[in-house]
């Protein structure tokens, strides 16, 4: 891959360098929690949604930006560099994963109803995949839809559904024929929030922090049309969804500067007289290793990007480089509490805390980090039989 910009890219860069500089809240800068800055985030969202960017690959038809794929990683790279939040974080599960499902088996009524609400930042949208029973192994889930007349009877549970308790709609899987093999019998659909009989319960995760909820379904009554796609073929479209949250790039960049604000705190933090990198053989190792891992995880992003560029689709690239992503954040965590000491366990408040306190929840919320999306079991199954052509036994 050619890593100079071209002219054109260059310039679409340095145009969102400026309108970053220039428009985006202080408060979202720099790692500036959702949860503790809803306002501005949804402000924001209007802004980006008003030049298209709150959707980069959405065809211009729908609100999108129509990037290229080379544009959108321009995009998000620069985001990444500027320390502003990502589509991801702002747009929401709407924008990066469900409203791309929604674009590619929907009808044209679905996309008419529903995709407008998610570009527009008015309304935010929540993934019902995981049950009590069915984490990895999606496909055994129990939650049952029955169709009676012109409307689905839902029934079951949803847990570790984030932001469900701010979003107006659910795309979710439900077991529509109890008889068929596993994989085969369930069926997608989009559930109003609140519709009667959905209750949604806050699960608090050890940051404090309240993303997560359980949902539960008590004869919860859906019109037909809600069905997403063919009845009994969700999973092979929820393996798109999956696919389409594996493939984000761009991680990297925020990697590598938490390894450099470690370095720079490791220089400039001194213990009577002298700096950790004087001191501390182990942690210079550490923090070299880290950097160099950074490194590594950025260039598996540039595979991604040059893979879409021919007009690819990543695959078991995209379970890899989610895989090894995930578990550097863990690393780069565990180093930086090695650094930090004791002083690494307190919070944004307390003024004793290094670094504004974002270890502490860093270290804290990397934990999940090789669970969701897909544990890291999950990816190097993936990997191995669709990379590596092994056998499943």
């Amino acid at each position: 891959m050619d890593f100079r910009l071209t002219p054109e890219e260059e310039a679409f860069r340095q145009e969102v360098h400026e309108f970053l500089e220039k428009e985006c809240p202080e408060s979202l800068l720099n790692g500036g929690s959702f949860f503790s800055n809803a306002g501005d985030y949804i402000a924001w969202r209007k802004k980006l949604a008003g030049k298209g960017w709150i959707a980069p690959a959405w065809p211009k038809e729908y609100g999108g930006a129509a990037m290229t794929p080379m544009q959108q990683f321009v995009y998000n790279m620069e985001t990444a560099r500027m320390r502003a939040p990502s589509t991801i974080y702002i747009g929401g599960l709407g924008v990066a994963v469900l409203g791309p499902t929604i674009l590619v088996y929907g009808t044209d009524e679905q996309k008419q109803e529903f995709i407008p609400g998610i570009l527009s930042g008015e309304e935010m949208w929540c993934q019902g995949f995981s049950e009590p029973e069915s984490g990895s192994d999606l496909a055994s889930l129990q939650t049952k839809a029955v169709r009676d007349g012109d409307d689905y009877v839902i029934n079951g549970q949803k847990i570790w559904t984030t932001v469900a308790h701010m979003s107006k709609y659910m795309l979710m899987l439900a077991r529509t024929d109890p008889d068929a093999p596993k994989h085969k019998g369930i069926s997608y659909f989009v559930v109003p929030m609140n519709a009667p009989g959905v209750t949604v319960r806050p699960l608090i995760n050890m940051t404090g922090g309240h993303e997560f909820n359980e949902v539960f379904f008590e004869d919860v009554r859906i019109p037909a049309k809600n069905l997403l796609g063919e009845e009994n073929r969700g999973w092979y479209m929820a393996v798109t969804t999956l696919d389409i949250e594996r493939s984000n790039i761009g991680s990297a960049v925020g990697q590598n500067q938490a390894v450099e604000d470690l370095i720079t705190f490791a220089k400039e933090h001194k213990d009577n007289g002298q700096s950790a990198l004087s001191t501390n053989p182990s942690i210079r190792s550490e923090l070299t290793e880290r950097l160099i891992e950074s490194e590594c995880s950025m260039m598996l992003s540039y595979r991604l990007i040059t893979m879409q560029n021919r007009g690819l689709i990543p695959n078991y690239e995209a379970s890899a480089t989610k895989l090894y992503s995930m578990e550097l954040n863990q690393r780069i965590a565990n180093t930086g509490i090695k650094l930090l000491g004791l002083y690494g366990q307190l919070s944004d408040g307390s003024k004793w805390a290094p670094m504004k306190g974002r270890l502490q929840r860093q270290y804290l919320r990397s934990v999940a980090n090789t669970i969701e999306g897909g544990t890291s079991e999950i990816q190097r199954n993936i990997v191995a039989t669709r990379g590596l052509d092994l056998p499943r036994e």
